[in-house]
């Protein structure tokens, strides 16, 4: 194993916070740590960084939803709790991809699909297919989805 897995980068980040006595950033990363090593146990196999990166968009995602149902119930301290959770976790995601990547890659999926006469509902769900492998990990797939949507419409 190569030292600039994230999974070796993710141990360090644990072993500094330790030292640091950083109490939250240690119960968020312990909590990543955790899950990586749940599916490792489930698929009886050392995950890749990809699979870590899945993993990471997970739980950002669950902190973005969180985060909403929080401030929508006036709970603003624990909306800010996830808020710093999400910052953490995202430290763990490649770049993001600039926006004018992001429709880029949209156009030219799009542009693939149309060229195949494929319409409607399965045009969405093709376009989605090309677009997530290219942009995994650096771009916020809702609003990606949205924006294929508007491109589609």
């Amino acid at each position: 194993m190569s030292a600039d897995t994230l999974k070796a980068r993710l141990s360090d980040e644990i072993k500094s916070a330790m030292r640091a006595k950083a109490t939250e950033r240690l119960g968020t990363l312990r909590l990543l740590s955790a899950a990586v090593k749940q599916k490792e146990v489930d698929e009886r196999r050392e995950l890749a960084d990809a699979d870590i990166v899945a993993i990471v968009e997970k739980q950002v995602k669950q902190r973005r939803e969180s985060i909403a149902s929080f401030e929508q119930a006036g709970r603003t301290e624990s909306a800010d709790q996830e808020r710093a959770e999400m910052a953490i976790l995202q430290e763990f995601l490649p770049q993001a991809a600039p926006q004018e990547e992001v429709e880029a890659v949209v156009a030219a999926a799009v542009a693939e699909v149309s060229a195949q006469g494929v319409t409607g509902g399965a045009a969405m769900g093709k376009v989605m297919g090309l677009v997530k492998p290219r942009l995994a990990g650096r771009a916020d797939m809702a609003e990606v989805s949205k924006l294929i949507k508007a491109r589609l419409g």
